[in-house]
């Protein structure tokens, strides 16, 4: 069992990391309606061979804004299908001896593990080698523990009336906490097969046992989704409605239908003895196969109406767009997140910190235009007092998400990264920092402000104030050309555009400080005035400096010198 689970986890990691960054641009062009949303979820499945690894995937993206609720439920649906292979190979592997290709697997996955081009093609082929191996061990196994004639298990299932609604009822919900348990539909259905196949457990209770894992699936997606956002727990409570209602509708045809399965595969195996043992695992998968293909057909032309009945048992929170407190939107605590979606994850939280810097620096350009107005009313006083408060905040929030992100980020390389993952990790790290320092370029900007606001010392005269809306207008321009590559994708971003910004920036600061000197010569404002006003205008070039370093971290070119 450890030998199949951990096979199927290799495959899984290994197919995330050969599709990487494309995984995202992927499931997103794939998934443009309900059918080929469905598709994508049955091939990835069927590649990543469990059902668990897609859901939790798919919960992720929806929680890191890439998917909508709507494509997660098609995606979620589809992977109900593609499960199903792995029934497939495990009745193979009962009847065949696939010892073989786990041995031809491992062969050649260490050969191609060994040349880095193609190691991770190697590792999920070494992973299907382990699963393929735990298939034939189990099946080994099983057969010399003969379990069709040991009195302790045939006694325990006889124990049980086979024509009870309730023995059926006890086994679904068998198969659903051992499903939970091991985190493994795959591998309660490996046990189910072994059962049965053996002669020791009646058909019909395998498959109540088959019915339990596929609710008992769902219950890893909604613990994963319980710190995610709302959209990814409206997604993993989509799982669980699509699963709960295939199984009620299959328990009032339970007989029917199961007869219907057994009819069939006895017509197409032929009604030999010799292969009942083929002929039961066969039976399971077909089963399989059949309820979730069905389900998926009923349910897929009501996505829209599932999507708002989940949207109604999960309501919004009303502070869910709140931006005034400190909470991450996209990384969560879940459990069973894979290092390249986690990445993913950690980018989107990135963008969402990019985007509060550009809206503290509005703030800080806000604050300066109430400073203009020394009118000493107490509201005046108040308003400038309260948006001060902001900006303070905002200064800590950088703070705190700069610290949270990093930390995150070094627990996802501590995992098994591919080359291209751990420069992604170093550049969001690089990223974080310089978008922290752009938070205290801000700060250091209000504070400015604000002593002069407090000391009440006169305005600054109509040149003063042009040149620094003209220079705050070019920071603004920058960081708005910066969050337009956090959002997209950079090979479509003009990096150029940013160079340009900065240089502008530079040039014009150096003409303003030359100016200010002047100025001050000519007894245009004060020595004191002139100190105040220029600390602004350095402000606002180190802030465009730090625009570019985020720039530069994001496209992978080297950091210029300031």
């Amino acid at each position: 069992m450890a030998l199949l689970m951990f096979g199927m986890k290799s495959m899984s990691d290994a197919l995330q990391k050969m599709a990487g960054p494309q995984l995202r641009h992927v499931l997103g062009a794939m998934t443009t309606n309900r059918f080929t949303g469905m598709l994508t979820g049955t091939v990835v499945t069927a590649s990543v061979q469990s059902s668990t690894a897609t859901t939790v995937m798919t919960v992720s993206f929806v929680n890191a804004g890439l998917l909508t609720l709507a494509q997660a439920i098609s995606v979620i649906m589809g992977a109900n299908i593609g499960t199903t292979l792995t029934a497939w190979i495990m009745a193979l592997g009962a009847s065949f001896d696939i010892s073989i290709v786990s041995y031809v697997g491992f062969f050649v996955g260490i050969i191609l593990i060994y040349m880095k081009k193609h190691r991770y093609v190697g590792d999920f082929l070494f992973g299907l080698g382990l699963l393929l191996l735990g298939l034939t061990t189990l099946r080994m196994t099983g057969n010399e523990m003969d379990l069709g004639h040991n009195p302790s298990v045939l006694s325990f299932f006889q124990s049980f009336d086979p024509d009870s609604f309730w023995t059926t009822l006890v086994f679904l919900l068998l198969g659903g906490v051992l499903t939970f348990c091991v985190q493994s539909s795959a591998a309660v259905m490996a046990i189910t097969m072994l059962l049965c196949g053996s002669g020791a457990m009646p058909i019909y209770q395998g498959i109540a046992l088959v019915l339990g894992e596929n609710i008992g699936t769902t219950i890893t997606s909604n613990l994963a989704a319980l710190s995610a956002n709302t959209q990814a727990r409206r997604a993993a409570l989509a799982h669980m409605f699509f699963n709960v209602f295939g199984v009620i509708w299959i328990l009032i045809v339970f007989r029917w239908f199961i007869d219907g399965v057994i009819y069939v595969v006895d017509n197409a195996m032929g009604q030999a003895e010799a292969n009942m043992q083929s002929k039961l695992t066969f039976t399971l998968a077909a089963f399989h196969t059949g309820f979730n293909v069905i389900n998926a057909s009923i349910l897929i032309w009501f996505i829209p109406q599932i999507e708002k009945f989940v949207c109604w048992v999960i309501k919004s929170k009303k502070a869910e767009g709140e931006d005034e407190d400190f909470r991450l939107h996209f990384i969560t605590a879940g459990f069973m997140k894979t290092p390249e979606l986690s990445v993913l994850e950690a980018q989107k939280e990135i963008q969402s910190f990019s985007e509060r810097m550009q809206r503290m620096f509005g703030m800080v350009q806000e604050l300066l235009n109430e400073s203009s107005s020394l009118t000493g009313k107490k509201q005046d006083d108040e308003k400038f007092n309260k948006l001060y408060s902001r900006i303070e905040k905002y200064e800590g929030i950088s703070d705190n998400m700069e610290l949270e992100i990093a930390k995150y980020l070094e627990q996802v390389s501590d995992a098994h990264l591919s080359d291209e993952t751990k420069g992604k990790i170093r550049a969001m790290l690089r990223e974080i920092s310089e978008l922290e320092s752009i938070g205290d370029a801000c700060f250091n900007m209000a504070r400015t402000i604000n002593r002069k606001y407090l000391a009440k010392q006169d305005h600054f005269n109509e040149q003063q104030y042009s040149h620094l809306h003209q220079m705050m207008g070019l920071t603004e321009d920058a960081l708005t050309h910066m969050n337009k590559l956090m959002g997209g994708r950079k090979e479509s971003y003009d990096v150029n555009r940013t160079f340009n910004i900065e240089n502008e920036i530079n040039n014009f600061r150096n003409q303003l400080k030359a100016q200010n000197i002047v100025d001050i010569n000519n007894h245009a404002y004060t020595y004191a005035e002139g100190t105040v006003y220029m600390d602004l205008i350095n402000e606002c070039e180190k802030l465009g400096d730090y625009v570019v370093n985020v720039v530069e971290a994001r496209m992978g070119t080297r950091q210029r010198d300031a």
